[in-house]
C-alpha cells in the first residue's frame, strides 16, 4: 500500500538504492520544512545554504543539511521546541522518524538530527523493486538541521514558495546574501585534505545565475569568524586578492571528488583547475 509520501518519491524516478536514499532524504527535508512553516518557525528564522539553493532556486546538486539562521541573536534558542510539530508532520506523511538534539555542537550553532530506517521506508514505497533486501536492517538515514543563533548582520530575506508536498512559503536569504554565505565557505572554511568541492560548484552556479555578491554581508561573516579584522571595510580589490590566494591553495582534484556524489553528471567538472577558477574572478560582481 502506498504511503502518503509515495507520489513525491515516484516523481523523482528513483532506480537504485542510492537513488531511493537520496529521494527519501529530500522527502524528509520537504516535510520538515512544511512542519516548521506550520509551527511559525519562519517568523524567527530564515532558510539558507545549499539545501535552500536546491529547494527554492533549483540548484542541481543534492545537499544533506538543512541550514537556518535566526533573524536576530538568541543564544538560548532550541530546536527541541519544534520537535512535536516536526514529528506530527512527518507522521502525517507516513515517515517514521526519530528526532534527536545534537548536543555535540559548540558555539552559536544549534543542531538536531531526523533519523529514519532506510530499509523500512524503501520497503514501504517500493516493495515491488526488491531493493529493500539489499539494505541492512539497521541502516539509518540522517537529515541534519542546523540553526545559527548568532547571525552576522547585513542580510536581507524574502518569502519564496515551496510547492511540495503541498504549497507553502519559507523565509529565505536573498540570492546576493546566499552568495555571500557561500563565498565565506569558499574563502574561510577550514579543511585539511577534505576540500569541500560543493562550495566551488555552487560558486559556478551563482555566476551562471548572474547573481551579484553582497560584499557587506560577506565582510560581516568574515569579521565574525575572525577572517577580516582590519579597520578598513572589505572592498572588491581586497576580496579578489583573498579569492586568488584561496584558489592557489586549493587541490581541485580533491574538490572534484568531494562533489561527485552530489551531482548527476560528473562531466561538468572536467575543466576544474586553478586556471579555470582564477579566470572567474572578474566574473564576480561585488555590490
Amino acid at each position: 500500500m502506498r504511503t502518503a509520501i509515495g507520489d513525491l518519491i515516484e516523481r523523482r524516478n528513483p532506480v537504485t538504492v542510492e537513488d531511493y536514499d537520496r529521494v527519501l532524504r529530500e522527502a524528509i527535508q520537504l516535510v520538515a520544512l512544511l512542519g516548521l512553516w506550520r509551527a511559525r518557525f519562519f517568523e524567527h528564522a530564515a532558510f539558507y545554504g545549499g539545501t535552500a539553493l536546491r529547494i527554492v532556486h533549483g540548484l542541481p546538486r543534492f545537499s544533506q543539511t538543512i541550514d537556518f539562521s535566526l533573524l536576530v541573536q538568541n543564544l538560548d534558542f532550541s530546536l527541541e521546541r519544534y520537535f512535536n510539530a516536526l514529528q506530527t508532520e512527518l507522521q502525517a506523511y507516513g515517515l517514521a522518524c526519530t528526532l534527536i538534539e545534537d548536543r555535540r555542537t559548540a558555539g552559536a550553532i544549534e543542531s538536531a538530527f531526523i533519523k529514519a530506517n532506510t530499509r523500512k521506508h524503501v520497503l514501504e514505497v517500493a516493495p515491488e523493486t526488491g531493493l529493500a533486501e539489499r539494505i541492512p536492517r539497521n541502516q539509518l538515514l540522517r537529515v541534519k538541521l542546523e540553526v545559527d543563533t548568532d547571525p552576522p548582520g547585513g542580510f536581507s530575506t524574502e518569502a519564496r514558495p515551496v510547492l511540495e508536498p503541498v504549497p507553502f512559503t519559507v523565509r529565505v536569504y536573498t540570492l546576493p546574501d546566499l552568495f555571500a554565505g557561500k563565498m565565506h565557505g569558499v574563502l574561510c572554511r577550514r579543511w585539511a585534505t577534505r576540500v569541500k568541492g560543493r562550495d566551488w560548484y555552487d560558486l559556478i552556479w551563482f555566476l551562471q545565475s548572474n547573481t551579484p555578491l553582497h560584499l557587506a554581508h560577506l565582510e560581516s561573516r568574515m569579521r565574525q569568524s575572525g577572517h577580516w579584522s582590519v579597520a578598513e571595510p572589505l572592498d572588491a580589490a581586497a576580496f579578489r586578492q583573498l579569492y586568488a590566494q584561496r584558489v592557489d591553495s586549493t587541490d581541485f582534484v580533491r574538490a572534484v571528488n568531494d562533489v561527485i556524489p552530489f551531482i548527476a553528471d560528473p562531466r561538468q567538472l572536467e575543466a576544474w583547475d586553478q586556471a579555470l577558477f582564477l579566470s572567474l574572478s572578474d566574473r564576480i560582481r561585488c555590490t
